[in-house]
């Protein structure tokens, strides 16, 4: 193979329809865009989802449900990561602090992933029956929030 000798696949490339050349070529006269109407003219533009002044699709529907604002903003914590913290009285702003939640977290919610070796006190945190059991197993307690 050498590069002056390729080429494009048999019947890949074909020559631009070139419409308005006149009525031998098929496409003269209106060039394929039918008689009259906005979209035969030049400039004939209307924008997506119009329906020529009747009432859009997306007009007509109704509406239904809505987008909660606070949705997503209950992070998720691992047990396991409640072993790297140095302190053992445990809240939201400490899980800021190390860098566990993201800042603009609202709230925190443990979940039983791994295993807590050391007793510590949640304030304010949200816990899951497997994370409660492990944690008051391992000596700690929950308050506030449960």
């Amino acid at each position: 193979m050498q590069l002056n000798n390729l080429k494009p696949a048999q019947g890949s490339k074909h020559a631009k329809r070139r419409v308005g050349r006149g009525i031998g070529s098929g496409l003269g006269k209106t060039a394929g865009r039918g008689h009259k109407g906005q979209k035969s003219r030049a400039g004939g533009f209307h924008k997506v989802g119009f329906e020529g002044g009747q009432m859009p699709l997306q007009r007509r529907l109704p509406k239904r449900g809505f987008k909660s604002l606070t949705k997503g903003n209950v992070v998720q914590v691992r047990l396991s990561a409640l072993n790297d913290l140095p302190v053992d009285t445990i809240d939201l702003l400490v899980l800021k602090q190390a860098g566990v939640v993201s800042g603009e977290a609202l709230g925190a919610k443990v979940f039983l992933t791994g295993k807590l070796e050391k007793a510590v006190t949640l304030n304010g945190i949200l816990v899951t029956k497997g994370a409660r059991a492990a944690i008051e197993a391992a000596g700690g307690s929950i308050k506030g929030l449960e």
